[in-house]
């Protein structure tokens, strides 16, 4: 059975001017009298998060969904070599997101953030508190180096034979160092065959990672059409080479920054990709938030994650508030 309410159309949509070149898609879904409520996508750089908006009650909600630079349909998109990345960072990502804000007029909003899109959301909230009335992360991560380091090394002890493929694929003087870093390198190579190598060797490490869960594809990321993967794998190894641009244990010592939003944090036990400890972690940081978890699921979710999330969304609609501002 479906728990999940029924697909809708948006209602609107646009390309956002933010600046260095860059213009962000979004598009808003749902009641335009409704509770603002921002989707936030994981990836970084995979905005296909399809189940998101139906999370929302569409009578009660006004559902926006953006697509983060260089992905999706933002331009200029990253599965283009020539797009360069140096103003794609973490905190271009949320100025972005006021931006957005500001130009649709709404005064605060709910976020919901998965994976990558917790990171960003929790970063976005303790940023601009003022503009937050709840928080929902899913399958939580903050994106500290430790966890960078577990998802591309801690994690190869369950899957030796696919870390030792994922290892082998850099040069081996990098083998022993920093392997997301080296990735970042190669994948950048001024040669396509290099580069392309890089990509599907990245590509593979994921899918293993994720591949003991019933609701993962085998082949989730590498039977990405090529564009979307490249433009998925360069920003992830951007992104992780530089820590996301955020001080190690950054977002859960400043998690006082959210006192009074009400919050749930939504992670699966079996989620070997992403550790529970973080979202316990910040769920003892942050005493406005009920830590959710769910004991069969891993990191892609199941009917019960789902199922969860949305009765979230249901009780949170009735804190629902006139939060439209009228337009500058």
């Amino acid at each position: 059975m479906d728990v999940l309410y029924p697909p809708i159309e948006p209602y609107d949509h646009g390309l956002l001017d933010v600046g260095e070149g860059n213009h962000v898609y979004w598009e808003v879904s749902g009641n335009p009298r409704g509770k603002p409520a921002l989707i936030v996508h994981g990836g970084p750089g995979a905005p296909n998060w399809l189940a998101a908006p139906r999370y929302f009650d569409p009578a009660r909600y006004r559902i926006v969904h953006f697509h983060q630079r260089g992905c999706g349909r933002s331009t200029p998109h990253a599965g283009d070599h020539r797009t360069g990345l140096a103003a794609n960072t973490t905190h271009h990502l949320l100025a972005d997101m006021e931006r957005l804000r500001t130009h649709l007029g709404i005064e605060r909003w709910l976020l919901i953030g998965g994976s990558w899109g917790s990171t960003l959301a929790l970063a976005y909230a303790e940023r601009h508190p003022e503009r937050v009335t709840e928080l929902v992360l899913v399958a939580v991560t903050s994106t500290r180096r430790s966890e960078i380091d577990w998802l591309y090394r801690g994690a190869g002890r369950f899957f030796p034979a696919e870390w030792d493929r994922f290892r082998a694929g850099v040069p081996e003087a990098d083998r022993d160092g920093d392997l997301v870093a080296a990735y970042a390198r190669l994948i950048e190579d001024p040669d396509p065959a290099v580069r392309e190598r890089a990509i599907l060797n990245w590509c593979a490490w994921e899918d293993a990672v994720v591949s003991l869960e019933e609701n993962a594809p085998a082949t989730a990321m590498s039977s990405l059409p090529p564009a979307e993967r490249t433009a998925l794998v360069r920003i992830c190894a951007h992104y992780f080479a530089h820590g996301a641009w955020l001080a190690e244990d950054q977002l859960i010592r400043e998690a006082h920054r959210l006192a009074g939003i009400p919050g749930v944090l939504v992670h699966g036990r079996l989620d070997l990709g992403a550790p529970l400890r973080t979202a316990w972690e910040l769920s003892r940081a942050w005493p406005d938030a009920e830590l959710v978890v769910i004991g069969d699921s891993g990191h892609k979710g199941n009917d019960a994650m789902r199922a969860r999330l949305r009765r979230t969304m249901d009780e949170f609609a009735a804190n629902g508030e006139e939060n439209v501002a009228p337009r500058g």
